[in-house]
């Protein structure tokens, strides 16, 4: 009888198990550590990046799938994202940015300026976020998932002011519209906007 109810023990125990790993994988939060076709480092060590830290959720949305092939971030300039990338980037990174990148503690992104060269890159930006540069900026990767990352990215690059022949993150056509920062551009709030599609070009 003892036999028996151990049995049944195990296998119920399995099942929960099962079950928990099965929910936990269908609603995207429990991803595996997503592998990258580009090759992504820490912009200081040079060491390859690992996303075993990142965290669970976001790993896998269809914008992170795109980054992770191509290098390219493809929320940028795409509107209905950009105020999803405003909230992101106002609680998280403006305490030592400034609102609007214009450096505070840390170093303003809004001018042709870039402490780390490779940041005129989506993937070199995203590098520094995520495993963190030199002084106080430590790695991202606790505070935001991958998806987030990508969307406070995207802002970043809507905010600058430089010169646009040097936004090296845009395509020949977004060049052509692109428009330099305005304070007093009106962004729509984030729940009044549509769904946030990441052009996956």
């Amino acid at each position: 009888m003892k036999r028996i109810i151990a049995a049944f023990s195990i296998a119920a125990a399995a099942a929960v198990t099962f079950g928990a790993a099965a929910a936990w994988s269908q609603d995207g939060s429990g991803a595996p550590a997503p592998k990258a076709s580009i090759e992504l480092h820490n912009i200081v060590t040079g060491e390859p990046l690992s996303f075993e830290d990142a965290q669970p959720e976001g790993r896998d949305t269809d914008a992170v799938k795109y980054f992770l092939k191509t290098g390219k971030n493809p929320y940028v300039e795409v509107a209905s994202c950009l105020p999803h990338g405003k909230d992101i980037f106002s609680t998280a990174c403006s305490g030592c940015h400034g609102h609007t990148g214009e450096g505070k503690i840390g170093p303003g992104l809004n001018d042709a300026y870039w402490t780390y060269p490779e940041n005129t890159t989506d993937k070199g930006i995203f590098e520094t976020v995520y495993g963190g540069a030199s002084g106080q900026m430590g790695p991202q990767y606790g505070n935001l998932t991958l998806d987030e990352m990508l969307l406070a990215t995207a802002w970043v690059r809507h905010f600058y002011t430089g010169d646009v022949s040097k936004a090296d993150w845009l395509t020949d056509e977004q060049k052509k519209t692109f428009k330099t920062y305005n304070e007093d551009d009106h962004i729509t709030p984030t729940s009044d906007t549509p769904d946030c599609k990441p052009a996956l070009k």
